[in-house]
């Protein structure tokens, strides 16, 4: 440093530069006026920088004259520099803990390096969008303790810092708003400023997906319930997969001028909600269609728990909570004691119940009975194939905020494109389901001897509800295992559920699929509803599909190791079949019928090839289950 900058002192630049003084103009830019930033003495003396001399920053001054001469070979000292210095500095004397808070400075500055007010300012490209001293002046600059009324003091000036040099019409709407009234009028610290949504060095443009997906979370740090009920909408899962083209925060409250809804310029308010839809719903976008009037009433932030504001919710939530807890703990009980009894009696080496086959001609090594023709074959496999589909893709939509979410729907193309494979696979599924439902009906409609509650009927009988009670008997060790008949009870359960299923969930996503036309004759909380029905059923059928059901056909003890393959040969061993339909067997013994039903068994490759896809299907299932339980459980 020259020695005549070296005796220059605060004192003597104070006598030309305090903010008591006359202001200083200096030529400017196009032959302008610049004027001089003026020093208050008590506030740089309070500042952080208070304790330093104003040559260890204006390096180049070589006198105190007016018009300073200046070193030309030395340039003025940034922000950036010197603080990267002194944290070099703090490294090599290994003093990083005791100042640690110039490793946050320095992690501010490369945020900020990134930022969007980094970039050149496209008046003048010489210089960034804004340089820390635009925010943070200087010669002033200092962060009150929290919870000190400076704090307060300083928190209320953050918006008239970034707004009334640069962003003039945000801080008017920001005035204005619900946010700017707290923390303006009221000194409400805990009220949103412009660094709550926009940061206060990592700012990037607003139009970008960045910032939009982190705007809705910057929401969130505040309005935790509204985020979280956000969330579970369609809107906050094409959000929580990572993706920004559905409707966020800003989108129907605004950026700034945020009013409450019983305002009548508020976006939110009744009368104005169905134009604020109609922004994203409208027919002038590709793929949309304009909002109709149920929208209005739509809850994006319903919940389940508030009866006051959304019954329709409570109520639906109270049912399939009810529901999921009756079959799972009747079903997951009856696993549990059908493996401990079968494992027993297994270790016990009690024999099978036998069936008197003397005067057949059976060789059981070559003969199979035929259980399933090749419809109800290639039906349960494209059943299986879709339904798998249809979780992976429908629960990746209902755990967006799950680590394994995103990354299912970006290899898929995104939302869109898995909400269009979920809408085909359901198609697929909902047609399959159709064409098997008349081609029964039909079959059966026609056969005039068909007992509808007869023992080759699927329909529930008193046989069944006996042969369940008499399962539990069974199992505690106080009866003989039930002699099941074509149709076990649980496999009717099965049967029937696929019944249930279909409608709750088609009908349920069928709404939600076309919007528009729902919204024109249904009121809106039935998108609430709706979502919420699709989802827990789904959920439902996904969890008993691959514990319950693949329980009763694969992990049995009887079973193992899996799988059975009774629904890709459509075949059983007489001895299979004997075990586990001994009433059918029975009665086709008794009825001479035996042998119509008998077939070739299935050739080695046929019966290897079933295997391997049966152990393929049973691994992705229960990949789903784990994909599932991760969800559920908040992974």
């Amino acid at each position: 440093m020259p020695a005549a900058a070296a005796e220059l002192g605060n004192a003597g630049c104070l006598e030309c530069h305090e903010s008591s003084k006359k202001k200083i103009e200096v030529p400017g830019k196009d032959d302008e006026k610049r004027t001089l930033a003026h020093i208050n003495a008590g506030k740089f003396g309070k500042g952080i920088h208070g304790d330093m001399q104003c040559v260890a920053c204006h390096k180049e001054i070589t006198d105190s004259k007016a018009n300073h001469a200046k070193a030309k070979d030395i340039k003025p000292a940034n922000c950036v520099t010197c603080h990267e210095a002194l944290w070099e500095t703090a490294k090599q004397q290994k003093l990083t803990e005791e100042k640690k808070s110039l490793g946050l400075i320095v992690r501010n500055i490369e945020a900020y390096k990134n930022s969007f007010h980094a970039k050149p300012d496209k008046d003048d490209p010489s210089r960034p969008m804004a340089t820390c001293e635009d925010c943070h002046n200087s010669h002033e600059f200092n962060v009150p303790p929290k919870g000190s009324e400076r704090r307060t003091a300083w928190h209320k000036t953050i918006p008239d810092t970034c707004g009334a040099k640069c962003h003039e019409d945000q801080l008017e709407a920001y005035s204005a708003s619900v946010h700017g009234e707290e923390v303006l009028e009221k000194g409400n610290v805990k009220s949103a400023v412009c660094t709550d949504c926009h940061t206060s060095h990592n700012i990037s443009g607003t139009a970008s997906e960045t910032f939009k997906l982190a705007n809705v979370n910057a929401c969130g740090s505040c309005h935790e319930k509204e985020l979280q009920s956000f969330a579970d909408t369609y809107h906050g899962q094409v959000n929580r997969l990572g993706y920004a083209y559905a409707a966020k925060c800003a989108d129907c409250h605004e950026s700034h001028k945020i009013l409450p809804a019983d305002h009548p310029k508020s976006t939110i308010n009744p009368k104005n909600r169905l134009k604020t839809c109609s922004k994203c719903h409208s027919d002038k976008k590709p793929g949309m269609h304009d909002a109709t009037p149920g929208f209005v009433t739509f809850g994006p932030h319903a919940n389940t728990h508030d009866f006051e504001k959304y019954p329709q919710m409570y109520i639906a939530s109270k049912f399939m909570v009810g529901l999921l807890i009756f079959v799972f703990a009747f079903f997951w009980a009856h696993s549990g004691l059908w493996y401990y009894r079968e494992w027993q009696d297994r270790k016990a080496g009690k024999p099978h119940a036998r069936i008197d086959t003397r005067g057949l001609n059976l060789d059981e090594t070559k003969q199979h009975f035929r259980r399933f023709h090749w419809g109800w074959r290639i039906g349960h496999l494209v059943f299986a194939l879709v339904t798998m589909t249809l979780v992976l893709t429908g629960t990746t939509a209902l755990y967006a905020e799950s680590v394994w979410a995103p990354l299912v729907a970006k290899a898929v193309g995104g939302p869109k494109m898995l909400g269009l494979i979920h809408r085909v696979a359901a198609a697929i599924f909902v047609g399959i389901f159709v064409i098997h439902f008349v081609y029964v009906m039909q079959k059966l409609l026609r056969d005039r001897s068909f007992r509808w509650f007869g023992p080759d009927s699927l329909i529930p009988n008193w046989k069944d509800f006996a042969d369940c009670w008499g399962m539990f008997k069974w199992f505690v060790g106080r009866g003989p295992k039930p002699m099941f008949d074509r149709w076990a009870y649980f496999e009717k359960f099965d049967y029937w559920a696929v019944f249930w299923g279909v409608n709750i969930i088609g009908w349920s996503g069928l709404m939600l699929a076309f919007p528009h036309v729902t919204a024109q004759y249904l009121p809106g909380w039935v998108f609430n509803v709706g979502t919420l029905i699709h989802g827990e059923e789904a959920f439902l059928a996904a969890v008993f599909l691959f514990t319950v059901h693949f329980f009763n056909n694969h992990f049995r003890p009887d079973k193992l190791p899996p799988p059975d393959v009774v629904m890709f040969t459509g075949t059983q061993s007489l001895r299979e079949f004997r075990h586990d339909h001994p009433a059918h067997y029975q009665r086709m013994v008794d009825s001479g019928e035996l042998s119509k039903y008998l077939v070739e068994a299935p050739s080695p490759a046929m019966t290897r090839g079933s295997k391997i896809l049966g152990l393929a299907l049973i691994a992705v299932g229960l990949m789903l289950l784990v994909l599932v339980g991760i969800g559920f459980f908040g992974g």
